[in-house]
Parts: C-alpha cells; sequence; structure tokens
C-alpha cells in the first residue's frame, strides 16, 4: 500500500461500569501484523464500500452526525455502519435492534442472521486522528465510544470473533495505559478517563494530527489548535 494513501477508519471503544469501576474492551494484535504488531487496541478498521449502503435500525444521533461529516469526505452512516461492522467481526459483540434484513452484503451476513439491524444510536463521536507519514498504513479514524449496555449480545462471549485480534478482554481504565499501546489509543484513553463524570455529548470533538513535525490538536465544532501533545 502506498504510505500516502489514507484510508477513512472506524474504532470503537466500548466502555464497561463507568460509574464502578471502568473498563475498555481491547484486544491484542498479531505480531506480524504490517500495522501496529503486537499492540493492544480498540476493535476497529476501514471502512469498506458496502458499509454505505447497509440500513440502519436507529440512525446516528446530533450533533454526532454534523461533525463526523465536518472536514471530511466520507460519510457518517459509512463511519458507523464500519464502527458496528468491526466491533461485530472482531470481538463477535453486536450494537443492533430487532428487524429482518433479507440481501445483506459480504461482511454482513452473519450480523443480519442474527436478526437485528445495525443499531448507530447508541454511537458517541468522541476522537479523531490521522495516522502519521511513515507508517505501513495509514489512517484517518473516528473515533466512537458506545456503552456496554448497548450491546445486543453477552460481553463475556468472545466466541463469534474473528482472529484478527487475540487476548480479547475487558481492561480497567486505570489500568490500561500499563499494556503495550499505540501512542494515539494512550491519548485517547487518557480523554475518555477525562470525561467519565461527563453527561451528554462532547461540546468539542479533538482531532489529532501531524503537520510540520508537530502533533496538533483542533477541536470539531468550534476549533482552536493545541500545540505541543
Amino acid at each position: 500500500m502506498d504510505n500516502n494513501q489514507i484510508r477513512d477508519a472506524a474504532t470503537v471503544i466500548v466502555l464497561r461500569d463507568r460509574g464502578v469501576a471502568p473498563k475498555v474492551l481491547m484486544g491484542q494484535r498479531g505480531a506480524g501484523a504490517a500495522f501496529m504488531p503486537s499492540k493492544f487496541v480498540f476493535p476497529g478498521g476501514a471502512i469498506d464500500a458496502v458499509d454505505e449502503t447497509v440500513p440502519f435500525g436507529r440512525s446516528l444521533r446530533q450533533p454526532c452526525a454534523n461533525r463526523l461529516a465536518e472536514d471530511s469526505g466520507c460519510s457518517p452512516h459509512g463511519l458507523a455502519a464500519a464502527a458496528i461492522r468491526e466491533l461485530w467481526e472482531e470481538t463477535g459483540q453486536q450494537i443492533g435492534v430487532p428487524g429482518d434484513w433479507s440481501g445483506a452484503p459480504r461482511g454482513w451476513r452473519g450480523f443480519s442472521a442474527s436478526g437485528h439491524l445495525p443499531d448507530a444510536d447508541p454511537l458517541e463521536f468522541v476522537f479523531r486522528a490521522i495516522t502519521p507519514p511513515g507508517r505501513p498504513r495509514r489512517f484517518d479514524a473516528r473515533f466512537f465510544l458506545v456503552e456496554a449496555d448497548a450491546l445486543t449480545t453477552d460481553p463475556d462471549d468472545f466466541s463469534r470473533a474473528e482472529d484478527e485480534l487475540s487476548r480479547l478482554h475487558w481492561v480497567p481504565l486505570s489500568e490500561a495505559r500499563a499494556l503495550d499501546l499505540p501512542f494515539i489509543t494512550e491519548v485517547v484513553l487518557a480523554e475518555i478517563a477525562a470525561g467519565l463524570d461527563r453527561n451528554g455529548p462532547l461540546s468539542q470533538v479533538p482531532f489529532f494530527r501531524h503537520e510540520d513535525e508537530r502533533h496538533l490538536i483542533t477541536r470539531l465544532a468550534g476549533r482552536s489548535p493545541l500545540d505541543g501533545i
């Protein structure tokens, strides 16, 4: 893959027991993976063309949909669908509502066979980051937060997961940063920990990118730059 090609992607942070002992769902990438080998990550991956076409049982809420569309050539629908699909494929966990769905495309057939439609309503857009130049693969990733209560599956059952991630488990938020993590995952975890007491959507969504060899964070919806992160 051309190192300069940036693919749109979606990542899901599933948060469990927010008010008691908060945990996040993570897994470990394989040692031979081309992108972030052996790192612990949240479920996620690039958008597939079919993600733009799948029906939702419930759509994204505002202001998430508008913020996803800001400074972006990718549709909010496709991003939300990719997040739900990647969570399903990599962990076997499902965000859906009961509904009939015939003729599901490849990548979604197992999901539709469960008798559910994808449910984008619980997804909250909380972070955006672009992989810096020089990496084997580059992504423009949007991070979604969802409460484990929104899952239609047993949160401790990973038997339907594909084999892209190993060691799937619920990591106490207070211990997650001790794992072997990508730098951006550490940044996102810090943002999640800082917002545990927040009610309602973020007033601004952090957007992390690299410009002129600097780390730069701007804010989607009323943005102001914060250098030196």
